[in-house]
Order: structure tokens, then C-alpha cells, then sequence
């Protein structure tokens, strides 16, 4: 891989050479790193590649996609490259590797999700489907960029009803601007902050055996 991004990589169980595999990019959020999520995956870990990327920017105690000018608004010189390069990883990966471009999904919390929600409108029907846990969408990614159709797109998107980081209308609102585009959203509140609950976890891992199984 011609990449700038750290990042760690499964493979299916008793892969067969002669098929080609589901796979699950994740983005994880400010401050985190690359270990941070393939936890919430791996019931898939024997049938899907998982690839988990490691933001380039370090941000202690551990790394962030982008830097920010205030809660909720990307540095967009930052924001616009992070986007261009995790769209060439995504394409470069199911180029190397055994990937089925009918399956292939793009997971992030946080930082990650704000990426995810904006990448579904880069990458258009690149993506089978789009995991977003706690993010939002920028005013600039809405108004500014070219968006690729998400039409008919399979979108999960949840969000902590006191998330006091992101809050919890940034969801709603999410939701609606993709409603509104014409994508099939799975919108879930939880009683809780800016974190994934058990009950969160089970409803994003039945919505993605829906996606790639």
C-alpha cells in the first residue's frame, strides 16, 4: 500500500484466493488511534478485511484526522486533504486486496464520523454503506462540496442524547440532510454522552450482518 496513513489490517479466516471479501474501513476519533475500534467489529473479523486507519495528526494522548478551528468547524485546507487521501486508501485497498466492491463499508466515531458522513458524498456508490457514532456533517461538505448520489445509501447514524462534545441535534441533524438526499437512515439515541453503549454496539453490528453478510 501507497500510503501516508499507520494503519493495521486483518484478513478473513482461511481466505480463498480464488473469492473476494467484504470489507470495513474505520476511522476513529480525536485524541484516540488506530486500536481504538476494530473491538467494536470483530464479530466480523473472520469474514470481512477490517482495515483501521491512524489519523496523521498527533493529538495527545494519541492522534487526530484533522485540526479544528472551534467545536464543529474542520480547518478545511486539513479537512479537504485527510478526505482526498482516506479516498485514495479506500480505493487503493480493494485494488490490493481481495475486496468486494459490492461490500465495502466506512465506520468512524467522533472525528471518524464527521469523515464517514462527509466521505459518503465523495465516494458515492463506492460505498456499500456508512457507520457514523457521534459526528456531524460540516456546513462546508453540505453547501460547497460536489456530492456524489447517496440515494438509496444504507446510513447508520447514532448519537448519545448528553453528548455535551457533539451534541445530540448535530445527529438529528445529520439524518435529516441525508433523508433529505435520499438515503436510507437507521437513526438510534442512547441516554448517554459522547461514548458507544452496549446497546449502541448491538445495533450497529445487526445493522452492518445486514449490510455484508
Amino acid at each position: 500500500m501507497n500510503s501516508p496513513f499507520t494503519f493495521i489490517h486483518t484478513e478473513p479466516k482461511n481466505m480463498d484466493p480464488s473469492k473476494k471479501y467484504p470489507a470495513i474501513f474505520l476511522l476513529h476519533g480525536m485524541g484516540s488511534n488506530e486500536q481504538d475500534l476494530p473491538g467494536l467489529v470483530a464479530e466480523f473479523k473472520d469474514s470481512c478485511h477490517i482495515f483501521s486507519l491512524r489519523g496523521p495528526i498527533t493529538h495527545k494522548p494519541g492522534y487526530a484526522f484533522f485540526t479544528i478551528q472551534d467545536i464543529g468547524e474542520p480547518d478545511r485546507p486539513v479537512f479537504d486533504k485527510v478526505v482526498h487521501f482516506i479516498r485514495e486508501f479506500i480505493d487503493e485497498a480493494s485494488f490490493v486486496y481481495n475486496i468486494d466492491v459490492e461490500k465495502v463499508v466506512l465506520m468512524g466515531f467522533s472525528q471518524g464520523a464527521i469523515l464517514a458522513q462527509s466521505l459518503a458524498f465523495v465516494l458515492g456508490d463506492k460505498l456499500t454503506a456508512v457507520v457514523a457514532l457521534s459526528g456531524y456533517i460540516p456546513d462546508f461538505v453540505k453547501n460547497e462540496y460536489h456530492k456524489q448520489s447517496v440515494e438509496h445509501m444504507p446510513i447508520f447514524i447514532s448519537h448519545g442524547e448528553y453528548d455535551y462534545v457533539l451534541p445530540h441535534q448535530w445527529g438529528l441533524e445529520s439524518k435529516d440532510f441525508f433523508e433529505s438526499l435520499g438515503a436510507a437512515v437507521t437513526f438510534k439515541s442512547y441516554p448517554d454522552g459522547h461514548g458507544v453503549t452496549p446497546a449502541n454496539h448491538l445495533d450497529l453490528v445487526t445493522f452492518l450482518k445486514e449490510q455484508i453478510s
